[in-house]
């Protein structure tokens, strides 16, 4: 069990990447070249009764945090930079349903990125629990995020063609306030190329203003 108090001297820290669905965060977190923790694997199981609709439908909304088990993943980060390892549910967006687990390792006094949608939802928490290098959300605006979102979703098979598209619909028309959303919960708004350049320096050592 952990003890849940800052420690400021783990060597091992997070940089948490959030961003709107779409938006490319895996594959940015992928072109890093830092060990990466996909915080999606967290979402709770498609028969969860705590799981949230959208308002005014019969679809259960994953794009709301409620969806998510963020003690769970804080509990995984906490563990991966005080031991170096943990074990992460492999999570099968299609099925809504986890399918496994596998364990993740990283070296001391390596930084390793923490990508998802929710990120952001727990930048206070790693910032308390003193495990926090730097946090972001990286922005494309609505309609590329659309395209991008809309095209991934259909090649994975990731839920039904209606369902995507009305979800996509309603994301792009929500993505400011979503963007908006994540910079009040301490995530620091920026470009593809802006996020590699904080996420180069957290590896080199240099935590780009998050712990300050």
């Amino acid at each position: 069990m952990s003890s849940h108090l800052p420690h400021p001297s783990i060597p091992t820290r997070v940089v948490l990447l959030s961003g709107p669905s779409g938006s490319g965060k895996s594959l940015l977190a992928a072109r890093s070249g830092l060990p990466v923790l996909r915080l999606d694997d967290f979402y709770k199981e498609g028969d969860d009764p705590t799981l949230p609709l959208v308002e005014g439908s019969t679809d259960i909304d994953w794009d709301h945090p409620l969806s998510w088990d963020a003690d769970t993943a804080v509990a995984a980060i906490e563990e991966l930079c005080r031991t170096g390892r943990t074990t992460v549910p492999t999570y099968d967006i299609s099925l809504s349903a986890r399918t496994g687990a596998e364990t993740l390792r990283v070296e001391p006094t390596t930084v390793f990125i923490a990508e998802g949608v929710f990120a952001a939802e727990i930048v206070s928490r790693c910032r308390e629990l003193g495990v926090l290098a730097d946090a972001l959300c990286l922005t494309r605006g609505p309609v590329t995020t659309f395209r991008r979102r809309f095209l991934r979703d259909l090649k994975e098979g990731r839920k039904s063609v209606p369902f995507l598209l009305r979800r996509g619909w309603r994301l792009m028309r929500l993505e400011r306030s979503i963007v908006a959303r994540q910079t009040e919960l301490g995530a620091h708004p920026c470009d593809k190329g802006e996020a590699l350049g904080r996420l180069a320096a957290a590896g080199a050592g240099h935590a780009a203003g998050a712990t300050a």
